[in-house]
């Protein structure tokens, strides 16, 4: 990698345009991203790449004329101080709020990077050229606000929010909370069967050690083949399957560390503490993501847990 402070005249303008062209590229993958689900909010990146562009252009057109044809390949990565900004491709979904983040972001690199090259240059034109273009990066916020005036109403907006709300409740409150409720409530009647059964804290712990890794991976596999995402909006069946089945783990984890206390009547003592929070965490979400009321939510998810508690004990108590 070079030194910022080493480049020429030359090289520096033939690493404003590879930026410029660069840029736009990726608002266009930013807009082709958003298209489907946020087609007003696509428009606006649309046109800021319109906008690198014709920056492109007006760089072009003076490294013609100062240095000829031939403009050398020069990227920012292969330049020290640059951000590595993640490839717009791989990130999947695509939110308003991350590549609003990843434009202002661009936006204030390049137009940091415009200044000080504008510093650096002993050509009048070329200073000149960079000035304006760090003043154009400047005016980008408004420029952005004002497309986003244009394209984006109040009206649309609010319905792009809910959209990108009700995804990432698809997305990720719906597995994950399917996945607590399951490790949460499933694993307890195998776990207080063999703390009863046994009167030994260690032998709880390990059944329900196994009870929450194999639940989670049953839920990840489950929750990652039931569907690719294409037709219901529900994203990478990756993602989704981890997200489930990490939750899945967790929820009977929760209940089962408390085992490693050796007295037996202490540990079931907490870990019975433990169920009554995770119980109640699990209603909360569901008041407050699913739209369930609170007083259904406890109830539901209490006669569960309780019915599932009890059978345990039940069982190894017999």
């Amino acid at each position: 990698m070079r030194n910022f402070s080493d480049l020429t005249e030359r090289e520096v303008l033939a690493l404003a345009i590879a930026n410029e062209e660069e840029d736009s590229r990726i608002y266009t993958d930013i807009a082709e991203g958003l298209r489907e689900d946020y087609p007003a909010s696509a428009n606006v990146f649309t046109e800021m790449a319109g906008e690198e562009s014709e920056h492109r252009r007006r760089l072009i057109a003076i490294y013609q004329e100062k240095f000829g044809e031939h403009i050398p390949l020069i990227r920012r990565h292969e330049v020290r101080g640059f951000v590595q900004h993640p490839p717009i491709w791989q990130i999947s979904p695509l939110g308003l709020d991350k590549v609003r983040n990843v434009a202002e972001n661009m936006e204030l690199e390049t137009r940091r990077f415009y200044r000080r090259a504008a510093a650096r240059t002993t050509d009048a034109s070329i200073r000149k050229l960079l000035g304006d273009l760090a003043e154009a990066e400047t005016e980008h916020e408004h420029i952005a606000g004002r497309l986003v005036e244009e394209n984006v109403p109040a009206g649309i907006r609010a319905e792009e929010d809910k959209v990108q709300r009700r995804m990432f409740l698809l997305r990720v409150i719906q597995p994950g909370l399917a996945g607590l409720m399951d490790g949460s409530v499933s694993t307890l009647a195998p776990l207080f069967a063999a703390a009863f059964a046994t009167g030994q804290s260690w032998n709880a712990f390990v059944v329900g050690l196994a009870a929450s890794i194999g639940a989670g991976i049953s839920m990840g596999f489950a929750e990652a083949l039931s569907d690719n995402g294409s037709l219901t909006g529900r994203g990478a069946p990756l993602i989704r399957g981890t997200i489930c089945g990490l939750m899945t783990t967790l929820g009977g984890i929760g209940h089962t560390l408390p085992y490693l206390i050796p007295d037996f009547w202490t540990a079931t003592s907490i870990a019975i503490c433990v169920v009554v929070v995770e119980l109640a965490a699990i209603s909360w979400i569901r008041w407050r993501y699913m739209d369930t009321p609170p007083i259904s939510a406890a109830f539901q998810v209490a006669f569960g847990g309780a019915l599932v508690f009890a059978t345990g004990i039940l069982i190894g108590s017999s």
